[in-house]
């Protein structure tokens, strides 16, 4: 540090320290997400807020027959990262107890993250990004083909666990997101009298929506193998298919987080196929797209970077798939036959999108 003053000196110094300090948790990241998964897939969120008083490591472990010494150490350190916490029992011994954030992990709770986070984290999903690099040096390289050799939809056809994961963390997307879009912009589905939610898994958009619009018939169209695994709801068909193929007919396409898996040119025929389901429909009809729109310049930089970590999400799980933005949006949207366009935020990291033909 030859020329730099002692105050300099000091302050470079701290600054590498707090950069050490940075890396150092940046290497092992993956510690955190083990340990938070491991509470999870135990169902210690769930213990714990089933027991009205807070849980000693002995009734815990007596809860998880299992042995106190790693689960000490396992809670401890989440404790240290704010995921739990301790307080004095009324026998004056020290316990377990939720934090805001660690009920957000109760699997039956309101807006529980618990499937999300499984899904996120499970080592099939988490196998591709050993394969990034594979990615940027052949665009042609599928990071999770890599991993698994097949694609993301054949592995989940092939393997129903794989597959229940998939569903139960869109739901729990759809359950934030779909009340989202009524609250934040209602008139999208004013005056429709049917919508076909392609790729509609099992169901849940069309619930939330066909119970806030009764007027409204919802048809929830996904594969063959995916529709018997939905519930019978009043108001709802669900109906099996393909869309590169066709989408039943409706007033109104609904898609959700559905194109970002596909390709340009795979979207614009999935979009093709939504423009024809509401031919009938004169300027009546619509599709109705829920999905981010990256921006080029500006706008909220937090839901920018969501939108962004959802890109190289695609990048690793999809073989083409992508976020796009506004104008890439208009791209696809134009070659699909639509003729104008419009973009509404909400509350949430994505957009709706209304396109008409």
């Amino acid at each position: 540090m030859e020329g730099l003053t002692k105050n300099e000196a000091s302050h470079e110094n701290e600054e590498m320290a707090r950069a050490q300090v940075g890396i150092w948790r940046l290497v092992h990241g993956s510690a955190e997400m083990a340990a938070v998964r491991c509470a999870v897939e135990l169902g210690i969120p769930d213990i714990l807020e089933n027991h009205a008083d807070p849980m000693t490591l002995s009734q815990l472990s007596s809860a998880l027959a299992c042995s106190s010494t790693p689960l000490f150490r396992i809670m401890r350190f989440l404790m240290n990262i704010g995921i739990f916490k301790e307080k004095r029992t009324n026998q004056g011994s020290m316990g377990y107890v939720q934090t805001p954030m660690s009920r957000l992990f109760v699997k039956d709770g309101k807006n529980s993250l618990a499937s999300m986070f499984l899904y996120v984290n499970s080592s099939v999903t988490t196998a591709p990004w050993n394969f990034l690099s594979a990615r940027v040096l052949d665009d042609n390289t599928s990071p999770f083909i890599c991993a698994h050799g097949m694609d993301t939809w054949k592995y989940a056809s092939e393997n129903p666990d794989y597959r229940k994961l998939i569903d139960d963390a869109m739901a729990f997307d759809t359950r934030i997101t779909v009340p989202a879009v009524l609250d934040g912009c209602p008139e999208v589905f004013d005056g429709l009298s049917s919508v076909v939610n392609v790729g509609g898994g099992n169901g849940t958009a069309l619930r939330i929506i066909v119970e806030r619009c009764p007027w409204i018939r919802g048809i929830n169209f996904d594969l063959p193998q995916a529709v018997p695994v939905a519930p019978e709801c009043q108001g709802i068909e669900h109906v099996g298919g393909d869309m590169f193929v066709s989408v039943p007919k409706a007033n109104a396409a609904f898609l959700k987080w559905i194109l970002h898996d596909w390709s340009d040119e795979e979207c614009i025929k999935i979009l093709t196929n939504c423009r024809e389901a509401i031919a009938e429909y004169g300027t009546a009809g619509k599709v109705i797209i829920v999905e981010a729109v990256i921006e080029e310049n500006g706008g909220d930089k937090l839901v920018n970077n969501a939108g962004l970590m959802l890109d190289l999400i695609m990048l690793v799980q999809t073989d083409k798939g992508k976020e796009r933005t506004a104008k890439e949006w208009t791209y696809v949207l134009r070659k699909a036959g639509f003729t104008r366009h419009t973009v509404k935020t909400i509350q949430s990291a994505l957009s709706v999108i209304e396109a008409y033909p």
